[in-house]
């Protein structure tokens, strides 16, 4: 496997030469005991392939170990090399590129290119808190893809067609016109033509015929559309906006609609269309039910549409990946997009096609959606985590201006409520409970935010004292356990963000930050209690030493929490 520190690459790499093998298929452990040493590697696959005992291989490896750069032992424990380290040589390296930013290998994404479809809302509905898992985790897979030096297209790819603009216009042709227009005016139509379907099963005609107007370019149809439109995405702005998210890319599905006469053409080419119960459709092998194509009133679904999106990523970025973050809802529809992709010969773009699938958001152990109206929407959560981040925050008594007030409770708020939808697998369901949506502590965003603001706070004050880390410094004084264990974690911060990437899991990043914090804090506590190891202490070559590792911890906090979409205020 890959190494991403000096350190475990060292081991693999000694390991490696003096048993004749290659370094990438050695795995490099923790010891279950910091007296076993600082590192371990497995002798078990050499000794297989090599005949031999694994304790003695392991030994005879250990034997032969002469130092390097990086290690400073070696020994034998059963199967295993135990390395411990140059823990002076190992520290300067990690604090020195934790500070820089550049732990995390850039050089793995570099020449590649990356497609992320992420957000997604159908426009004419409100922006619901529950697009916040597909937003957010795809925002943060944009953050973590960029930092290992791919280039990222983040596309928000809008639901601007189909029938359900269909029933919008029918809506309005029914009920309307009504002004002021807005959002929650176009979402109360929408709710309101589905119920009136219930009792009424030809409104679901008239919707059609409306979307088969839109369809073939009817001007009225098509002016009604386009307002809707606007005005949604003026919406979508204002909250995409305190999230801190740009799109490189917003293109609806409305945009393929010119592509679908050629995906038609490239279908039937290759001999997959046929018609069934008056729809034009394509049968796969092992499938119960067909792909629709177009429907018997001849107007294009969402895999119509898909095709094409997906036609048009390839010859257009040429992806190394392509990640569709959609609940897990859809993921049938996506497997059978992508084998149709492949058959109809864009097999090269299929193989890059990937479904990022996530579980629900629940209320009430229900499953939110706007078709039944029950919906808590996406900007009151984030305007209530603002209200009560300030509220503790003035309860609380700290000694914040009301500038800073004003500028740390939006973030704070906001990272309470990214954290709480980052923080599980993806594929778990997330239930919607105020109390644990802005958390302020515990396990939380804002925990975080606050140990990035207790590291600024120790550097802020030394810099008033005078003191900063310049020249030359010392790390030999970085002798205490409770420091190597800070640099430990520092370390695995560049496997972390590959995994990260490799398995599009953003929770990977919030619970190492977690570690990195709490093992932070343990530091910092156990120096309150010992002036001899507190940061600002007298001895400058130590407290040098100490700020300097202070700074890296900071730095890779800020840089942790920026790849999960959130804030790192340097006051709290």
């Amino acid at each position: 496997m890959a190494h991403y520190t000096p350190l475990h690459q060292a081991a693999a790499d000694v390991v490696a030469r003096l048993a004749n093998v290659d370094a990438a298929d050695l795995k490099v452990e923790t010891p279950p005991k910091p007296a076993m040493g600082d590192l371990a590697v497995g002798c078990f696959a050499i000794a297989k392939a090599q005949g031999k005992n694994p304790a003695a291989v392991a030994q005879d490896i250990a034997t032969a170990f002469q130092p390097t750069g990086m290690l400073a032992s070696a020994s034998a424990a059963g199967p295993f090399v135990n390395f411990r380290a140059d823990r002076a040589a190992a520290l300067g390296w990690t604090i020195e590129h934790a500070t820089r930013g550049t732990l995390v290998p850039t050089e793995l994404g570099a020449g590649k290119s990356i497609t992320i479809d992420y957000s997604s809302p159908n426009i004419s509905k409100h922006l619901a808190y529950h697009h916040i898992r597909s937003t957010m985790i795809g925002h943060s897979l944009v953050q973590i893809f960029r930092a290992l030096g791919y280039r990222v297209i983040g596309i928000n790819h809008l639901g601007d067609w189909g029938k359900t603009h269909g029933m919008l216009v029918a809506a309005w042709h029914k009920w309307g016109p009504i002004e002021p227009l807005d959002i929650s005016v176009l979402n109360d139509l929408y709710v309101r033509y589905r119920e009136a379907i219930k009792a009424n099963p030809a409104l679901d005609g008239e919707a059609r015929a409306y979307f088969k107007k839109l369809e073939a370019g009817d001007a009225e149809t098509r002016a009604l559309w386009t307002r809707f439109r606007d005005i949604s995405l003026a919406e979508y702005q204002t909250v995409y906006d305190a999230l801190g998210i740009q799109f490189d890319e917003i293109r609806g599905e409305s945009a393929y609609e010119h592509d679908i006469p050629r995906v038609m053409s490239e279908l039937a080419a290759s001999k997959l269309l046929t018609e069934s119960e008056g729809a034009t459709v394509v049968w796969l092998d092992g499938e119960k039910e067909p792909v629709i194509i177009k429907t018997s009133d001849d107007t294009t679904v969402y895999a119509t549409r898909d095709l094409a999106t997906a036609e048009y990523r390839w010859t257009t970025y040429h992806p190394a990946r392509s990640l569709y973050v959609v609940d897990r809802g859809q993921a049938l529809h996506f497997k059978q997009v992508f084998k149709v992709l492949a058959l109809m010969g864009h097999a090269d773009a299929a193989k890059v096609c990937e479904h990022v699938p996530f579980g629900l958001v629940r209320i009430g152990g229900k499953k939110t959606g706007t078709r039944t109206g029950q919906v808590v929407l996406l900007k009151d959560v984030l305007a209530e985590a603002e209200q009560r981040v300030r509220d503790v925050i003035v309860a609380g008594g700290a000694d914040l201006s009301p500038e800073v007030l004003a500028s740390v409770a939006p973030v704070v708020g906001i990272g309470a409520v990214v954290f709480a939808n980052l923080a599980s697998q993806r594929e778990r369901d997330v239930d919607f409970e105020w109390e644990k949506v802005i958390a302020l502590t515990g396990d939380s965003g804002p925990y975080l935010q606050y140990s990035h603001a207790r590291c600024a706070s120790i550097v802020r004050k030394a810099a008033k004292d005078g003191l900063t880390v310049a020249g030359e410094v010392d790390y030999r004084k970085l002798g205490t356990d409770a420091e190597w264990a800070v640099a430990r974690r520092l370390m695995d911060y560049a496997d972390v963000v590959v995994r990260a990437a490799a398995v599009c899991e953003p929770h990977l990043v919030c619970h190492y930050l977690l570690d990195l914090a709490a093992t932070f804090s343990r530091w910092y506590t156990e120096g309150n209690g010992d002036a001899s190891l507190r940061v600002l202490c007298e001895d400058a070559p130590t407290r040098t030493a100490r700020l300097a590792l202070v700074g890296a911890v900071q730095a890779t906090l800020a840089s942790g929490l920026g790849l999960l979409g959130i804030a790192a205020p340097e006051q709290m």
